[in-house]
C-alpha cells in the first residue's frame, strides 16, 4: 500500500514571468502537504535552485516561430520527442494532477497528461491569453486567470475559467504589508525593465530626469536596473546630477524595492504588474511593443483602467513625456497615493491559495 502524498507537476517554460507564479502555487502546495516535481526547460536554471519542487525534470521543447518552414519542423519534432519524453515520465511518476504556467516548454507536459487522461489545468498569467495556452485550452480541464476577461468570448473555453488571480511570492507578501506613504520631501523613483527592456530604460530616463527643475531633482532618490554595458553611463548621469542613485544589473529584493518606492517606471510583465498590484504602488507602465500577442499592453491596461498606472506606449516614451508624468506626479502627492490604492484594489495577494484549491478540486483531493 502506497501512502505517500499524491504528486502533483508543475509545467512552467524557463522566464521568471512563467516560474516565479509556479514557484508560488509550489509553495502553498507543499504547505498543504502535497509533492510537487517541476517540468520545464534548461533556461530555468538560471534561477537557482529556490523552487520549491522535489525534483525538476527538463524536457525538450521548441518555440514556434511562423514563416520558415525548417524551422517549423524542427519546433514540432522538438515537441513531439517532448511529449514522448513526458509520457514516459508520467507514467512512471503517476501525478495526481498536471499544471501549465505558459510558454511552449508546457506544451509537451501537458498535452502527455491528457493523453494519460491525467487531470490537467492551465495558468494564465497575462491579460490576455498566449498561444501556447490557446493550443493547450480546449485539451484542459480548467483554465485559471490572472485577469478577468483573458479568454474573450469563447463559450467552450470561459466555461472553464476560474479567475485566481497571479500567485505572488513570498517576498511580494511580505512587500505587501508596508502600506504607501505619499512623498513629502524625498521621493524615491525605482526603474526597471526586465531582460527586455532594461535598455530603453538606461536610454530614456535619465535624460528625463536631467530636464527636471533643479529643485525636483534634488528630492530623487533613484534605484535603476541596466543591463552591464549601460551601468556606467546611467551611474555617470546621476552623478554629474548629484543625485542619490543606485544602479545595477539585477536587485535580488525587488519586491522590497518596490514597497520602498514612491513611483515606479517599469515594462508591464504579467508578474510585475501583479506584484506592482498586490504591493500596491502607482506605476508608469512601457509595454514591450513587439510582442505577438500584446500581452504587456493588456496587463498594462488593466492596472492604468483601475487608476493605478499610466501607460505610454514606446513610440510616445520619450524624456520629455517621463518628465511631464514625474513632475505632475511629484506636484500632486495625494494623486500617488490614490494610485497606490487604485493599484492594490487590482492585487489578489491570495491567489497561490486560490490556485492551490483549483488544483486539489480539479485532482479530487481533499483539502
Amino acid at each position: 500500500m502506497n501512502d505517500a502524498p499524491p504528486l502533483v507537476v508543475v509545467a512552467a517554460g524557463g522566464t521568471g514571468g512563467h516560474l516565479f507564479p509556479a514557484q508560488a502555487l509550489s509553495a502553498a502546495l507543499a504547505r498543504r502537504g502535497l509533492i510537487v516535481d517541476l517540468a520545464t526547460d534548461e533556461r530555468a536554471t538560471r534561477y537557482g535552485s529556490e523552487f520549491p519542487a522535489r525534483a525538476t525534470h527538463i524536457i525538450p521543447s521548441a518555440t514556434l516561430r511562423a514563416g520558415d518552414p525548417f524551422a517549423v519542423a524542427q519546433t514540432l519534432a522538438a515537441l513531439g520527442r517532448g511529449t514522448a519524453m513526458a509520457v514516459k515520465l508520467f507514467a512512471r511518476l503517476r501525478p495526481a494532477v498536471v499544471i501549465g504556467f505558459g510558454g511552449y516548454p508546457t506544451i509537451p507536459p501537458v498535452i502527455a497528461a491528457a493523453l494519460r487522461r491525467i487531470p490537467t489545468i492551465i495558468h494564465e498569467q497575462n491579460g490576455v491569453m498566449g498561444r501556447a495556452n490557446r493550443l493547450l485550452a480546449p485539451f484542459v480541464r480548467a483554465i485559471a486567470t490572472s485577469f478577468p476577461g483573458a479568454l474573450g468570448s469563447g463559450k467552450a473555453i470561459a466555461s472553464k475559467a476560474t479567475h485566481t488571480g497571479n500567485p505572488v511570492r513570498e517576498a511580494v507578501i511580505d512587500a505587501a504589508n508596508v502600506s504607501y506613504v505619499a512623498p513629502a520631501e524625498a521621493l524615491r523613483l525605482l526603474a526597471f525593465g526586465g531582460s527586455q527592456g532594461a535598455r530603453i530604460m538606461a536610454d530614456i530616463v535619465p535624460p528625463a530626469i536631467e530636464t527636471l527643475p533643479k529643485e525636483l531633482r534634488e528630492r530623487l532618490v533613484i534605484v535603476q536596473q541596466a543591463r552591464d554595458e549601460d551601468v556606467a553611463r546611467v551611474q555617470a548621469t546621476y552623478d554629474r546630477l548629484g543625485i542619490h542613485a543606485t544602479v545595477a544589473p539585477f536587485f535580488p529584493g525587488l519586491p522590497a524595492r518596490m514597497a520602498a518606492s514612491h513611483l515606479v517606471v517599469s515594462r508591464a510583465g504579467a508578474s510585475t504588474v501583479a506584484e506592482l498590484a498586490a504591493i500596491g504602488r502607482p506605476a508608469i507602465l512601457v509595454p514591450l511593443p513587439h510582442a505577438l500577442d500584446q500581452d504587456q499592453r493588456a496587463n498594462a491596461k488593466v492596472l492604468e483602467q483601475a487608476g493605478g498606472a499610466i501607460r505610454i506606449e514606446q513610440t510616445e516614451f520619450t524624456p520629455q513625456r517621463l518628465a511631464a508624468e514625474i513632475a505632475s506626479l511629484a506636484s500632486a502627492p495625494q494623486r500617488l497615493a490614490a494610485m497606490a490604492a487604485a493599484a492594490r484594489s487590482c492585487g489578489a495577494p491570495d491567489a497561490a491559495e486560490r490556485l492551490a484549491d483549483l488544483v486539489q478540486r480539479v485532482a479530487g483531493l481533499a483539502r
